[in-house]
């Protein structure tokens, strides 16, 4: 009986301990999604170990989908944001929009959107940059980048300029298609991700040099 009890006790208490850590939802598309990886070696999957590894009371919700654009992002946000209730949210979407040679109007429409949202649900909000390659064109690819700048600014929301800084177009962190980041690639994409995550969960970013 006792036994019974203390286990029952032992739930409880886990119950509480989990409904009291802080939900961190990641909303993006294959570059969130380790597309090519195995899940657990992408860097939402180290972004968890890091917190983890540090008794940082934060629970990582990965609602990253490959091949999402921002209009498909911001179709499955509102349902994301009541299922999950989260306190944090870092979206990372917008290159599939570039890729594809999307409206660049449309993609602000619906980044603005997705933080706004955010923001009324009380979510405070990391933006995940992109630039997007030369080939594209400077006038689109400068207009692209923009986009970014001007809704972290307009939204006064925390923003990581080029998430894939390092990453893109640097031999060993791309693979085959040139355009998903390798497994090599993940630790230093959670660097960049801290950068901007860590002081938004109200952490120091030094946390990364006590690995």
């Amino acid at each position: 009986m006792r036994q019974w009890i203390a286990t029952i006790c032992l739930l409880v208490l886990c119950s509480v301990a989990h409904a009291q850590a802080a939900t961190v939802l990641v909303v993006g598309d294959s570059i969130s999604a380790a597309y090519g990886l195995e899940t657990q070696r992408g860097w939402v999957a180290l972004l968890q170990e890091r917190l983890q590894e540090h008794n940082a009371d934060f629970n990582v919700v990965n609602s990253s989908i490959s091949g999402d654009t921002s209009a498909a992002g911001l179709a499955r946000f509102p349902d994301l944001l009541t299922q999950h209730q989260p306190d944090y949210v870092v979206i990372e979407l917008g290159g599939n929009d570039g890729l594809r040679g999307l409206s660049l109007t449309h993609l602000a429409m619906n980044l603005t959107t997705m933080v706004q949202r955010a923001k009324q649900h009380n979510a405070a909000v990391l933006l995940l940059g992109m630039r997007l390659p030369s080939n594209y064109g400077a006038r689109y690819t400068e207009a692209f980048y923009n986009v970014y700048q001007q809704i972290a600014e307009q939204e006064k929301v925390a923003l990581v300029d080029f998430f894939l800084d390092g990453v893109g177009a640097v031999d060993g962190m791309m693979q085959a298609d040139g355009v998903h980041p390798t497994e090599m690639a993940q630790p230093l994409l959670l660097e960049n991700a801290w950068q901007g995550l860590a002081p938004v969960l109200g952490l120091k970013s030094q946390l990364k040099q006590a690995r």
